[in-house]
């Protein structure tokens, strides 16, 4: 297959998909694959909860939109435009996928980069996310067949790649590094997100920077975790903005995790700056990582020593959420669970990385 093939296949999985995660059957040019597919998709996205209780019906789909997004046609070719593809596949490698499942599908990225760089891929699912991207896959060979033979799924270790993508734990990441250690990979570990206020924000921005907070229950990399604020921040403002997501208190399992950390701050002897509004808290720490339902703050006086924190605090970080012009690297609010092809997970050009394998 030519790059240009690939790319079709790929943008025609997103129409595809755009259509099962509205649950409309609108476009007359998909009506062989609707029957194969549709019905089958609407009854997984409902049950896949049953197996892993953070993927409700919503999440699945939310997940399903953005990825139908990500593979519009304009923004394939922008992606792709920026490398060059070799004209023959004769060098093509097998890279094997050690996938997360904190988030429905959240390595579809890895799994479309591999195929856009000519190699072939050999995944080990996560057994909190193993029945999304296999129902995908059956979708994107009906569209291109000659996929077929380049996707393998594996329950066992990946000793035949020639390269892997691993993502995982702190302690997860010591094993590939060791594991994986001969051969060219990318192993990627926790990080956190932030966003940084400065009392200017609209009430629009604080309810976007809600979206990035609870989008999935704030179990991705991208979900912020942790807010700084200046002195005299009016934290009111904040919860008054983030009242619309209080409806997430009613899933259990989040609730479960809001009920145990509030126990576990209200038995601790350091109450000082410790906030609640019924679904969420607020908690003053120095760390980046903050448990379900706890958003950390820390308040800052000056912008140059924040982003020299961050430089230096990189390794820790995924992306940053702020309006404040003179924060490095900032993206907007609501814009942190919806990035482009080109926003690579821990700033590592991943299509960069499975092309020089070819070289």
């Amino acid at each position: 297959m030519t790059i240009q093939q690939r790319a079709n296949a790929f943008v025609q999985l997103g129409l595809v998909l755009q259509q099962l995660s509205t649950g409309k059957q609108n476009d007359e040019q998909f009506r062989s694959l609707n029957a194969l597919y549709f019905d089958a998709a609407q009854e997984l996205f409902s049950i896949v909860k049953l197996q892993n209780g953070w993927f409700t019906e919503s999440n699945v789909r939310l997940a399903i939109v953005s990825i139908s997004k990500m593979l519009e046609e304009d923004k394939i070719q922008t992606w792709i435009g920026s490398y060059d593809f070799p004209i023959k596949n004769e060098s093509a490698k097998i890279v094997g996928l050690v996938l997360a499942g904190n988030i429905p599908l959240v390595g579809f990225h890895d799994f479309l980069a591999v195929l856009m760089s000519g190699n072939s891929v050999m995944i080990k699912l996560s057994s909190d996310d193993k029945k999304l991207l296999p129902f995908i896959v059956k979708i994107l060979i009906s569209i291109e067949p000659e996929f077929a033979t380049l996707i393998k799924f594996t329950e066992n270790r990946l000793n035949d790649c020639e390269a892997v993508i691993a993502t995982g734990s702190g302690n997860t990441a010591r094993y590939f590094e060791y594991y994986f250690g001969k051969i060219p990979h990318i192993i990627r570990k926790n990080r956190n997100s932030l966003a940084v206020l400065d009392g200017s924000e609209s009430m629009d921005d604080l309810q976007k920077l809600g979206e990035d907070i609870f989008t999935y229950y704030g179990l991705g990399c991208r979900n912020v975790s942790k807010l700084f604020i200046p002195k005299g921040y009016d934290m009111n403002k904040f919860f008054n903005a983030i009242f619309p997501f209080k409806e997430i208190i009613n899933h259990n399992k989040y609730a479960n995790n809001f009920d145990y950390n509030r126990a576990v701050y209200l038995m601790g002897k350091d109450k000082e700056g410790l906030l609640e509004n019924g679904f969420l808290f607020l908690v003053k720490s120095d760390e980046y990582a903050s448990p379900v339902a706890v958003i950390f703050y820390e308040y800052y006086e000056d912008i140059a020593a924040l982003n020299k924190r961050f430089t230096e605090d990189a390794s820790k970080i995924q992306c940053i959420v702020s309006s404040i012009p003179d924060i490095n690297n900032r993206i907007p609010f609501g814009k942190a669970q919806q990035p482009e092809l080109w926003d690579y997970a821990d700033n590592v050009d991943t299509l960069k990385f499975l092309l020089d394998l070819k070289n």
